[in-house]
């Protein structure tokens, strides 16, 4: 849709009023914020504090893709090209490490201080000084994180999961450094997440109750508690880890009559909730953008929030089937196999959800849309190869192989990241005043999707050949798809720098935004002016709710 035909504001789908509810641009009771770098490091304002985590994304976003490039680079072709192996075992740990707690989950908690204040019709965060707090931690954590790269014996080089013992015996010494920055990143993360407990549960604007809250707000708040649930377990492991690797214990040391194996129940017990972190606060942003262009309420909105919790409830079960092949009784095989093939369910319900809100609506394909529906298509394709990979004599043949690889990134490239994608150019007009350029998001979202498919498709047929994961070289047999996936890769990063010029041209300058930005578009934050003023909702909004 051109610029000049964006949708004009049609006040009758709002679900409330703004009537006293937005201060106004000036604020003559307010302390004046002091000016400069000061401003942003003393901050308690929810605006400005998830502008600086999406920043610190973005930031994180690249280097881990760069980390990213370098190994396809390597598997452009067999034989060692360009790194030594102990090198290119650091690069495949750090994007791992980076993407995931660097990347992925800050940009989700970005959002989540960004939008739920204006959703729920709260003035900030409940807790606004240790939102700050909780932000700086992250600079710091993966300061000291990148830092390892330059110590003797280089950075983490034992994947992203830090097996022990491999992480705890074999592992370089900057692996004590690595443990503490997870440590501070994780005190991040449940800081974060009892602020967002805590505004959402007593901030609301009068009359909103918990069901007429918006998906965004119910994923989150879901996630909230899964983050407080999960993170002390991986705060847990890595003081295990290190008090194997400096004070003599023997947790994981068969040596020393530990195993290594309960390492792999306490990380994926961590780790299995952490994968529906950072995927349910996708299903939240979907579920805001497809009933918006569909111009349809949602489909099954109780359903939804029920789906969400039940994954959640879930995640916890289903932990050792990423540990298939070491071992278990068979009975344990079949309890995981079966859990696993449950959760296919409430995600299944979702999936069936959107498509139906899509049915018979009016749609248009702004780019916002354009990555939702993306997500929806091929997040379900990611869920497929997860079937596959849940059925026990199967995955004796898939694991450790790119064919994993292939899953975990249709999960979370085109899940998690294209919704980040989706709700930025969703919410920039809120943000910033102003449209995106819609021409060149367009050309940003195509050359994504081109570009993650020819990077991952292949890696399922070069995982059943049988190539395993965190090899520098191969044989013959996998050239073809392994150049394949280096140029998608190589496309799929060339095509964000395009996606950096549409976040810097919105913010200087375009096409003006109105208050609801988008038709369709009904909860509360499209009854503030865009762009949303420094406080909002000094005076509670009149919220009246709607059937879902």
């Amino acid at each position: 849709m051109a610029l000049n035909q964006l949708p004009k504001p049609t006040p009758q789908h709002s679900t409330a009023t703004a009537a006293g509810g937005v201060a106004e641009e000036t604020h003559d009771h307010h302390d004046q914020p002091p000016r400069g770098a000061l401003r942003w490091l003393l901050t308690t304002n929810h605006k400005e504090i998830g502008s600086m985590y999406l920043i610190f994304s973005l930031t994180m976003f690249f280097i881990g893709g760069i980390f990213a490039l370098v190994v396809r680079a390597e598997l452009f072709q067999p034989g060692l090209q360009l790194v030594q192996p102990e090198f290119f075992n650091q690069m495949t740990t750090m994007h791992g490490l980076i993407m995931v707690f660097g990347a992925v989950m800050p940009a989700f908690v970005g959002l989540a201080n960004w939008m739920v204040p204006l959703q729920v019709g709260a003035p900030d965060m409940a807790l606004p000084r240790l939102n700050n707090f909780s932000f700086w931690l992250l600079p710091v954590a993966f300061t000291l994180l990148l830092s390892t790269l330059l110590m003797p014996g280089g950075g983490p080089n034992f994947g992203w999961t830090f097996y022990a013992p491999l992480s705890t015996t074999y592992g370089p010494p900057s692996t004590t450094f690595f443990i503490l920055s997870l440590h501070i990143a994780g005190i991040s993360s449940i800081l974060g997440a009892i602020n967002i407990i805590a505004t959402i549960l007593n901030m609301r604007a009068p009359g909103m109750r918990m069901m007429d809250m918006p998906l965004f707000v119910w994923t989150w708040l879901i996630t909230a508690f899964l983050l407080i649930a999960v993170m002390p377990v991986l705060a847990g492991v890595i003081t295990m880890m290190l008090m194997d690797i400096n004070f003599g214990t023997s947790f994981f040391t068969a040596a020393g009559g530990g195993d290594p194996v309960l390492f792999q129940h306490l990380f994926w017990f961590f780790g299995h909730p952490e994968v529906y972190i950072m995927i349910l606060p996708a299903f939240g942003i979907v579920s805001a953008i497809i009933p918006t262009f569909a111009r349809k309420p949602l489909f099954g909105y109780a359903s939804m929030v029920y789906a969400t919790a039940s994954i959640a409830i879930l995640s916890f079960l289903v932990w050792a089937h990423h540990m298939f092949v070491v071992g278990m009784p068979l009975v344990a095989e079949l309890f995981f196999m079966y859990t696993t093939m449950l959760i296919a369910i409430p995600t299944g319900v979702k999936v069936f959800n959107w498509i139906a809100t899509l049915f018979r609506g009016s749609i248009t394909f702004e780019t916002p849309m354009l990555f939702a529906l993306a997500f929806v298509v091929l997040f379900t394709i990611g869920g497929f190869s997860g079937l596959m990979l849940a059925i026990s004599p199967a995955d004796f043949q898939y694991h450790d192989t790119y064919f994993v690889v292939a899953h975990f990134h249709y999960v979370l490239v085109p899940g998690a990241v294209f919704s980040i994608m989706a709700a930025v150019y969703y919410w920039l007009p809120k943000w910033t005043g102003h449209y995106a350029d819609e021409r060149l998001g367009q050309w940003h979202f195509w050359t994504s999707v081109i570009g993650v498919n020819l990077t991952f498709f292949p890696m399922h047929f070069s995982g059943l050949a049988g190539m395993p994961r965190r090899i520098p070289d191969y044989s013959l047999q996998f050239a073809d798809f392994n150049m394949v996936s280096s140029l998608g890769a190589f496309m799929f990063g060339a095509s964000q720098l395009i996606f950096v010029w549409v976040i810097i041209k919105c913010v200087r300058g375009g096409v003006k935004a109105p208050a609801q930005a988008w038709e369709g578009a009904g909860d509360l934050e499209w009854t503030v002016p865009s762009p949303a003023p420094l406080h909002t909702f000094e005076t509670p909004p009149e919220f009246k709710p709607t059937s879902h």
